[in-house]
């Protein structure tokens, strides 16, 4: 397939396209695991290992596997198909009802295809889990992403079992754009280093080989600068606002495990934020400075900018950014 008609298969999915699967809630540990099982022996190590961690998935069959199966042998799992789409009515026989997720498929004559039968396409795969996210992992990789997603705080479950389960939207292809343009190219200019591998942490933090002002600290000195997650923390606020201040506070012991540990953060003699969620800092120890005000409305405008981007109507409390900070030794203390 050419590159193009890749890209715009994966635009089609995660725009929703035919009904293409998205999701579920951002905020919700549980993730939703698919295994394409293409033979015999792939469904016996697959079911295996499932059972052996105690775990139920959707187990992605081909209609000609699916004939000569017994449904009993799949009790417990979700019944879900690959491959040509007009032998879905066989697996309907199989799992005892409709099947509705889908492989993902390479080409959107397939994804239209699926679409007119009522079959969900999966999204395109991703590298690393999130909150609501849906995971489709080949039966040699079970046990160590099984393993890692335990590790990480997560749940898998079947796709059907993931809480409000939905198909994409437009937005959601504007999202995707949006981070990887804004987001994910600022990181990678700026070192930012992600620690929100577990399902609740909302922490990334960059090294700086300077104080920005109002640090009381020289020019020259190193510094670490905190970033939330955005997705993350606003997922995790659309459960709670107390949810998300805990994660946000547990997030916090992530970045005292990094300055001890990233060769990058040695140096660091202060951690701070510019953030409009200075309070719970304060309430955590950090010290507030006040911004020059041209620098507090540019930060503001783009907070601003970043809550219309990810869609949260949860207002902040204090619409006014500030800097928050604690010297190195004095966040150790706290956090290390």
């Amino acid at each position: 397939m050419a590159p193009s008609s890749t890209a715009a298969v994966r635009a089609a999915l995660r725009a929703g396209r035919a009904g293409a699967w998205h999701g579920g809630h951002p905020g919700d540990p549980r993730v939703g695991l698919s295994v394409p099982v293409r033979s015999d022996a792939d469904l016996q190590a697959a079911l295996a290992t499932l059972a052996e961690a105690g775990v139920s998935a959707t187990l992605l069959l081909s209609p000609t596997l699916a004939r000569g199966l017994d449904r009993a042998r799949l009790e417990g799992h979700e019944v879900g198909g690959l491959g040509d789409p007009a032998g879905a009515p066989g697996l309907d026989v199989l799992a005892g009802g409709p099947v509705v997720t889908w492989a993902t498929p390479e080409r959107l004559r397939t994804l239209n295809a699926l679409g007119t039968r009522g079959l969900h396409a999966l999204p395109p795969g991703t590298d690393r889990p999130a909150p609501g996210a849906l995971l489709t992992v080949d039966p040699a990789q079970l046990p160590g992403v099984l393993a890692d997603l335990k590790r990480l705080g997560y749940r898998a479950v079947p796709v059907r079992n993931v809480p409000e389960l939905r198909a994409g939207t437009g937005r959601d292809l504007f999202l995707h754009g949006y981070t990887w343009l804004v987001e994910d190219r600022f990181a990678r200019q700026h070192g930012v280093i992600d620690l929100a591998q577990r399902a609740d942490a909302v922490m990334r933090v960059a090294p700086l080989d300077h104080a920005p002002a109002p640090l009381p600290l020289p020019r020259t000195a190193h510094t670490a600068e905190l970033h939330l997650h955005s997705p993350r923390i606003v997922g995790l606020a659309s459960r709670s606002a107390l949810t998300a201040y805990r994660a946000y506070l547990r997030s916090l012991r992530d970045v005292g495990a990094a300055l001890q540990d990233r060769p990058e953060l040695q140096e660091a003699q202060a951690v701070f934020a510019v953030t409009l969620f200075h309070a719970p800092l304060a309430q955590a120890g950090f010290t507030l400075l006040d911004l020059p005000p041209a620098t507090a409305r540019w930060y503001g405008l783009g907070f601003r900018l970043l809550r219309v981007a990810y869609g949260t109507t949860r207002a902040p409390s204090e619409d006014t950014p500030k800097m928050a900070w604690l010297p190195r030794e004095e966040f150790l203390r706290r956090y290390g």
